[in-house]
């Protein structure tokens, strides 16, 4: 190897390492200098200013040993840049240079992060994306955005809206924020009632986004899921009388019990009748079902989410597809339906009552919803609808239905499978 081509692989590991760091951990920069500076825009500012110079720094001069850290000082130094040159030296400057000093003299091998800080910043985080003086889109786009991480086009890909909409909501919910001097900290007890569907809702999107990506190579991001779920636990136990938070819980990790053999070792996508169900994470599955039990004990009702869990549940104490209570899911999503409708729910419901009555009783319900709008260009309904018309033995519609789906998919694993299934039929 030349000493050129050892230079770009360095440089190139370099790079990855700068990526793989911001996608891990720009939430909690984020969160950490919003704190600081108590302003949402700027935050996102000094974080993004802070990632430039990494990519500019780290192939030259090697990865730090904790790239989270680094990044977070740098964007806290360019703070206090920005506060001098606005002629605004206050108590929060003195507040981040004392913070950076005592970062500076604790060891090497210290931990970068009070856990406990963290999971209060990105929780107040998401708190705060979610004030009521928000629309509901605005307050999902901007959570997607700065805790989540995804591009403004992958947000739009998942509402369905065209890109410049999802910018305008983000640019106006920043904006609404700082007009209004929202204090970057978690409402007081009483006032969380307000946002809690909110917060809830933002996390189940989340975790969504993680189970299964809307776009790019990557069938799902584990780490995203994660992270929801940590969320969702540390909620859990600031809002323990909240029986639709334990709800929350017990669905994402019912779901994420399945991650382990949802991928091949190749990392191609394993489909849940072929998944080996001993590879299921057993650990999660009893966090799952004791989320859920706590849930049912309040005795007011399953809502929404303990009601999805309570789905979840079904699959994850079957031996296997054909032994599945399919009887009682559909039973399940009839009361989702009555509680949170959707056409998605009732798509869902559709493949239930595929196993339980029949892809000919599902088929009447699928194309009943051809006309909905929220179903219209995504990929879900053509492709229930390939399945459906496959078991029927219908060849010719099923590779049409097939193909559509893939056309219409945005992540390529999930094409590639819709497309294999058209070339099947």
């Amino acid at each position: 190897m030349t000493a050129d081509e050892a230079a770009r692989r360095a440089e190139d590991s370099a790079r990855r390492a700068v990526v793989a760091v911001w996608r891990i951990e720009s939430a909690r920069i984020v969160a950490t200098l919003t704190r600081h500076t108590g302003d949402f825009a700027l935050a996102e500012d000094l974080a993004q200013e802070a990632l430039a110079d990494a990519l500019a720094q780290w192939p030259e001069r090697g990865v730090p040993r904790n790239g989270a850290a680094w990044l977070t000082a740098v964007a806290k130094r360019k703070a206090i840049d920005h506060w001098r040159r606005r002629e605004r030296l206050d108590d929060r400057v003195a507040a981040i240079a004392h913070d950076l000093e005592r970062e500076q003299d604790e060891a090497a091998d210290a931990l970068p992060w009070d856990p406990d800080e963290i999971d209060d910043d990105v929780l107040r985080l998401v708190f705060i994306a979610c004030h009521p003086l928000l629309a509901p889109q605005a307050r999902i786009a901007l959570t997607l955005r700065v805790v989540a991480g995804l591009e403004t086009a992958e947000i739009a890909r998942a509402f369905l809206v065209p890109v410049a909409t999802v910018q305008q909501r983000i640019v106006r919910a920043k904006q609404a924020l700082a007009d209004a001097h929202v204090p970057f900290e978690a409402p007081p007890r009483g006032e969380r009632a307000q946002r809690l569907a909110a917060v809830l809702g933002v996390l189940y999107v989340i975790f969504t986004e993680g189970h299964a990506a809307t776009a790019g190579d990557d069938w799902m991001r584990p780490d995203l899921a994660r992270e929801a779920i940590r969320l969702a636990r540390t909620l859990a136990a600031l809002q323990p009388d909240e029986p639709e938070v334990h709800g929350l819980v017990g669905l994402l990790e019912l779901t994420a019990a399945r991650f382990p053999a949802r991928v091949d070792a190749q990392g191609e996508p394993v489909l849940l009748a072929d998944q080996d169900r001993r590879r299921w994470d057993r650990g999660a599955i009893r966090r799952g079902r004791a989320a859920l039990a706590r849930a049912e004990g309040f005795g007011r009702g399953l809502g929404p989410y303990a009601l999805q869990a309570a789905i979840a549940e079904c699959h994850a104490v079957a031996a296997d597809v054909a032994s599945t209570d399919w009887s009682r899911i559909v039973a399940l999503y009839g009361g989702l339906e009555q509680v949170a409708p959707s056409p998605i729910v009732t798509l869902n419901k559709a493949v239930a009552v595929s196993m339980a009555d029949g892809p000919a009783a599902a088929l009447a319900i699928v194309d009943r919803l051809a006309g909905e709008k929220a179903l219209a260009i995504g990929h879900l309904l053509p492709s229930v609808r390939g399945e459906l018309l496959s078991r029927l033995g219908r060849d010719e519609e099923a590779r049409a239905a097939f193909s559509q789906a893939a056309e219409r998919t945005q992540n390529e694993r999930e094409r590639a499978i819709l497309l294999a299934r058209a070339a099947t039929r």
